[in-house]
C-alpha cells in the first residue's frame, strides 16, 4: 500500500481529495487537520491533528510517506483579497517551506501541489502554462507572488532529489464541501447561496462581465489520480480547468435557471470585485496525462445545488 499524506484534509479541496482517494484501497490515507474536526471517512483513512507551522510536527507527519498532497492553505474570498491582501502571504509561505523541506529530508516519492492561476495576466484568450509573464495584478499580487515562490521552491527541490513534483494551476474549483458563507466564499459558492436564499433579486458584486473558468471538484480529484500514475518527468506545471470561458453574469443566469427560481439580477458596482479575465488552455494535461474535464457546467451546477440543499443550513 502507498502511504498518502493529505495536508489540509478538512478544507474544501482537501476534503474532496481525501474522500476521492480513499476509495482506492491500495492507498493508506493520512489526513491532516488542525482547528476543524475530523469527519467520517473509510477505514483506510487515519487522522492526524497538527499545526503545520511547527517544523517538528511536519517532520513527524511526513516521515515514511510515499506521496504528499499539500492542500493546506490560508484561503478566503474576494472580499478579503481586496481588503486584506496580506492574509494569504505569511502562513502559506511558512507552512509550505517546512513541508517542502521535510519531504526532501524524508525522500517522499511524489509531491503534489495545488497552486493557482492568479499569477497569470488577465486575458480573454485561453491561457497556457508558459503565458506567465511575471506581472501580477495588484489585487492578486500577494497570493500570486507567494504561489510563484513556492512553485520555484518545488523546482529547486526537484533538482536536489528524486522526488517527483506536480504543480497544478487549477481554475476556480466548485462543488461539495465548498465555503458557502458570503464573507469567505468565492464567486461560485457565494452565488449559489445568494440564489438559494433570494426572494426577488440576486445582488452581484461588480459588473458581471468578468470571464472565469470553473472546474467541478471531482475533475480535480481525477487529475490527481491520473498524475500519480502517469507523470513521467520530475517536475511539471499543469493547467487544470474546464477550458470553457463563462462570464460571472452567465454563471448567475445558469444558477438561477437550474435552481428553478424566478429572480432578477441586480449588479452592485460599489462592492469589491476583481476586474480579471481568465480561462485555461489544458492541452498539455490532455497530451501528457490523458486528462480532460468530464463535468459540464450545467451538470456541475445541478449537483452542487442538490448538495447545498442537503448540507447547508440556511
Amino acid at each position: 500500500m502507498k502511504k498518502v499524506l493529505i495536508c489540509g484534509a478538512t478544507g474544501f479541496i482537501g476534503k474532496n481529495i481525501t474522500l476521492g482517494l480513499a476509495a482506492n484501497k491500495n492507498y493508506e490515507i493520512h489526513a491532516v487537520r488542525f482547528k476543524r474536526p475530523a469527519y467520517k471517512t473509510p477505514s483506510n483513512v487515519k487522522w492526524h491533528k497538527a499545526d503545520l507551522k511547527n517544523p517538528k510536527s511536519v517532520d513527524k507527519l511526513i516521515k515514511g510517506m510515499d506521496i504528499v498532497i499539500q492542500a493546506a492553505a490560508t484561503t478566503s474570498g474576494s472580499k478579503d483579497i481586496v481588503s486584506k491582501p496580506y492574509i494569504h502571504v505569511t502562513d502559506n509561505a511558512v507552512i509550505n517551506s517546512y513541508i517542502f523541506r521535510s519531504s526532501y529530508t524524508h525522500k517522499v516519492k511524489h509531491f503534489i501541489f495545488p497552486s493557482c492561476t492568479v499569477m497569470y495576466p488577465s486575458s480573454k484568450k485561453a491561457t497556457k502554462e508558459n503565458d506567465y509573464t511575471g506581472k501580477i495584478i495588484d489585487k492578486y499580487k500577494g497570493a500570486g507572488e507567494t504561489k510563484v515562490y513556492l512553485e520555484k521552491i518545488a523546482k529547486f527541490y526537484s533538482m536536489l532529489s528524486d522526488t517527483k513534483f506536480t504543480i497544478i494551476r487549477h481554475s476556480n474549483i466548485y462543488g461539495p464541501h465548498d465555503k458557502y458563507d458570503l464573507d469567505k466564499s468565492h464567486v461560485f459558492g457565494a452565488t449559489i447561496t445568494k440564489v438559494m436564499k433570494a426572494k426577488n433579486t440576486l445582488e452581484v458584486w461588480g459588473t458581471g462581465k468578468e470571464i472565469r473558468d470553473f472546474l467541478y471538484a471531482d475533475d480535480l480529484v481525477d487529475f490527481i489520480k491520473i498524475a500519480i500514475k502517469k507523470q513521467k518527468s520530475k517536475y511539471e506545471i499543469y493547467n487544470c480547468g474546464s477550458g470553457t470561458p463563462i462570464t460571472v453574469k452567465e454563471l448567475c443566469e445558469k444558477i438561477i435557471k437550474l435552481s428553478g427560481k424566478d429572480i432578477k439580477i441586480q449588479f452592485n458596482k460599489a462592492m469589491p470585485s476583481i476586474p480579471f479575465n481568465m480561462f485555461l488552455n489544458t492541452k498539455k494535461a490532455k497530451k501528457e496525462l490523458g486528462w480532460f474535464p468530464k463535468t459540464k457546467i450545467d451538470n456541475g451546477i445541478i449537483k452542487t445545488i442538490k448538495w447545498w440543499k442537503e448540507n447547508v443550513k440556511v
